[in-house]
C-alpha cells in the first residue's frame, strides 16, 4: 500500500509541477516548495494565490492554515513513535534529529498507513517507510511536472488528480467499519461539501476535521 501511495503522490506531483510552471514559478522555486513544505494541498493553494495576484504573505498564511491539520496527525504519530529508550548517549543526541525529520514526514498518508498496522513496531516502520517514500516521490513528480510545464499548459487535461483520492479512499475504507469512524467521516464529508462553495480552496477539509470533536460525546454510545 505504501508503494501505491508513493506512486500516486508522484503522479499528483507531476500535476503540481505543471501547474506551478504554468503559473510562472521557476524550476528551483517549485522544487524548494516540494522539498521544504511537503504538503500538496498547501502548495497548490500557495501557487494558486500567487498566480491569482495575491500577496506572498496571504499565500504563506493560507498554506500554514492548511498544514495546521498536521498537529492532529502529529498527536497520532506520537503514540507509536514515542520516546527513545536507548541508553547510548550518541542515540540520545541523534534522537532530536530523528524527531525533527519525523515531524517533517507527518502527513495524511504516512500517519494513515502507520495507524492501519497492529503493533507499535509495525506502525513505526510503516510510518518511516511511507514518509520517506513520499519525501522522495513528491519532489521527483514535481520535477517531472516542472519540465513538462512548457509543453502541457493545462494539467487538468492529464487527469492526474484522480489517482490520489482513489488510493486514499482504498486506504481508509477498512477503518470505516468502526461506527464512530464512519460517523466522523460522514459528518466531515457533509461539512466539507457544505462549506467548500464559501471557503478558499483547500480549507474545507480543514474545517471538516471538526467532525472529530462532534463525535467525541457519542464515542462510547455508538460502540
Amino acid at each position: 500500500m505504501s508503494v501505491l501511495i508513493c506512486l500516486s503522490v508522484a503522479i499528483v506531483g507531476v500535476s503540481y509541477g505543471v501547474t506551478a510552471g504554468s503559473a510562472g514559478f521557476s524550476l528551483w522555486q517549485l522544487l524548494a516548495l516540494a522539498v521544504l513544505v511537503l504538503g500538496a494541498s498547501s502548495e497548490f493553494l500557495f501557487i494558486g494565490i500567487i498566480a491569482a495576484g495575491g500577496s506572498a504573505t496571504a499565500a504563506v498564511v493560507a498554506g500554514l492554515l492548511i498544514n495546521s491539520r498536521n498537529f492532529a496527525y502529529g498527536m497520532s504519530a506520537g503514540s507509536f513513535l514515542g520516546r527513545d529508550r536507548y541508553k547510548d548517549s550518541g542515540w540520545r543526541r541523534g534522537s532530536g534529529w530523528r524527531k525533527l525529520v519525523g515531524a517533517h514526514l507527518v502527513n495524511d498518508e504516512s500517519v494513515a498507513v502507520a495507524m492501519a498496522q497492529e503493533s507499535v513496531e509495525r506502525k513505526r516502520a510503516a510510518f518511516w517507510f511511507c514518509g520517506i517514500g513520499i519525501a522522495v516521490s513528491w519532489p521527483i513528480g514535481a520535477l517531472l511536472g516542472g519540465l513538462l510545464g512548457s509543453v502541457v499548459r493545462d494539467p487538468g487535461a492529464l487527469g492526474l488528480d484522480a489517482a490520489f483520492p482513489v488510493v486514499i479512499l482504498a486506504l481508509v475504507f477498512p477503518a470505516l467499519k468502526e461506527k464512530v469512524t464512519l460517523l466522523a467521516a460522514l459528518i466531515g464529508a457533509a461539512v466539507a461539501v457544505a462549506t467548500s462553495p464559501f471557503l478558499p480552496p483547500g480549507t474545507a477539509p480543514l474545517v471538516a476535521l471538526l467532525s472529530i470533536a462532534v463525535t467525541i460525546p457519542f464515542r462510547e454510545k455508538v460502540r
